[in-house]
């Protein structure tokens, strides 16, 4: 009966989040919004324009996937409950079987729990987008490029976490380690709801691999975020407002990469904004690529200045050096890896930097939810 009054705090604790969180999913009101747009669409008429449906369509589609959430939801605590319930009652062999059952439960509540709130706080639209991210090295010169490559290596495990595909769009590689700068395209979904929390300065603190002495280093690197908007939103481009210059690639690659004008660099005139690719042997390609990453720049800028959070862009960013980071990854002289905006922290490091990350994606998501809520007030 001890692990009975064990789980019991552990139920407690867990029936308390579900109804919290169950009072702002309002799943009755999304019943009826999906019933409207099922009306609408029973129409014959409604799909003489497949424009104006797509919109309509992703929102259904966006309705069924929070109602089944919902339910699973409901569903696994109702079984939870009923778990409790029974251990009451149970005895010897069985009981023992019936905690581990309720155990089990327990665990499955609390994911599908973490999933759910991760979900309501990706509230804006950008956030269902797939995320571009480029991280820059910074202050600290190898040290600071082999940090980079390790930071590269972090979002890529993250992502094979969350089964996410990855695409590099755009690299160049450190003189003698590491990386100078990497673009990646990280497709799943949610993927720059979750990830906006990752833009700003990263600090590492540790004993330098690549000094002799073997005394203490402190490196930076910075990583940007954008929303891959692809094909969904438009945006009002003109071609006069855009310069694209044509290089070789440079660093490491395959046949004619390096040897071909094939690398594109777009720079948006009336607001500074660039973006390249160099990854593809077609100049076309790249092209595309450096495309899409512009009009994510171009649609974050809007949405920066739609919501009043007018955070500086690469170009005017502060110097990626001391006094300007987000968050800190220390290894020596104690380990700990600390975000200096919700202050959550990690003593864990190996499991952060090989992708671990989730709960500063949470926090950070909390901490927004809970700025703007009191910006509202």
């Amino acid at each position: 009966m001890q692990q009975l009054s064990e789980l019991r705090p552990r139920c407690q604790e867990l029936t308390n989040r579900f109804q919290t969180l169950w009072g702002r999913l309002d799943v009755e009101k999304g019943k009826l919004k999906l019933k409207d747009i099922e009306k609408r669409l029973a129409d014959p008429d409604a799909w003489s324009n497949h424009e104006e449906l797509r919109p309509i369509l992703q929102e259904k589609s966006r309705l069924e996937e929070d109602i089944e959430r919902s339910s699973a939801l409901k569903s696994c605590w109702e079984d939870q409950e009923a778990l409790l319930e029974l251990c009451g009652e149970a005895e010897g062999d069985e009981l023992e079987e019936m905690l581990d059952s309720l155990k089990t439960q327990c665990d499955e509540l609390e994911k599908r729990l973490d999933e759910t709130e991760m979900v309501t706080l990706l509230g804006g639209e950008e956030d269902k987008q797939n995320a571009i991210i480029e991280i820059h090295s910074g202050a600290g010169g190898t040290e600071a490029q082999d940090w980079a490559e390790m930071l590269e290596r972090m979002y890529l495990r993250w992502a094979a976490r969350h089964g996410f595909k990855v695409e590099e769009l755009d690299y160049l590689p450190g003189e003698e380690a590491g990386i100078k700068r990497v673009t990646l395209r990280i497709v799943g979904p949610y993927a720059f709801g979750q990830l906006r929390s990752e833009r700003g300065i990263h600090r590492l603190i540790r004993i330098s691999p690549f000094d002799a002495s073997g005394r203490r280093h402190t490196s930076f690197a910075s990583l940007d975020v954008i929303p891959d908007i692809g094909n969904d939103i438009k945006l009002d481009i003109k071609e006069s407002d855009l310069r694209i210059d044509t290089f070789r690639s440079s660093g490491p690659g395959g046949q004619g990469v390096n040897t071909t004008t094939s690398a594109v660099r777009i720079t948006h005139l009336p607001t500074g904004i660039t973006a390249q690719c160099q990854n593809e042997r077609s100049q076309h390609h790249n092209k595309d690529s450096a495309m899409r990453i512009l009009m994510g720049r171009l649609y974050n800028l809007e949405l920066e200045k739609r919501d009043a959070e007018r955070q500086a862009n690469y170009a005017s960013k502060e110097a990626i050096a001391f006094g300007s980071q987000i968050r800190t990854y220390t290894l020596q002289p104690f380990r700990l890896v600390k975000d200096h905006r919700t202050n959550f922290e990690s003593t864990d490091v190996d499991a952060v930097l090989d992708g671990d990350i989730d709960g500063f994606t949470h926090a950070y998501l909390l901490y927004r939810h809970e700025q703007n809520s009191s910006q509202k007030n």
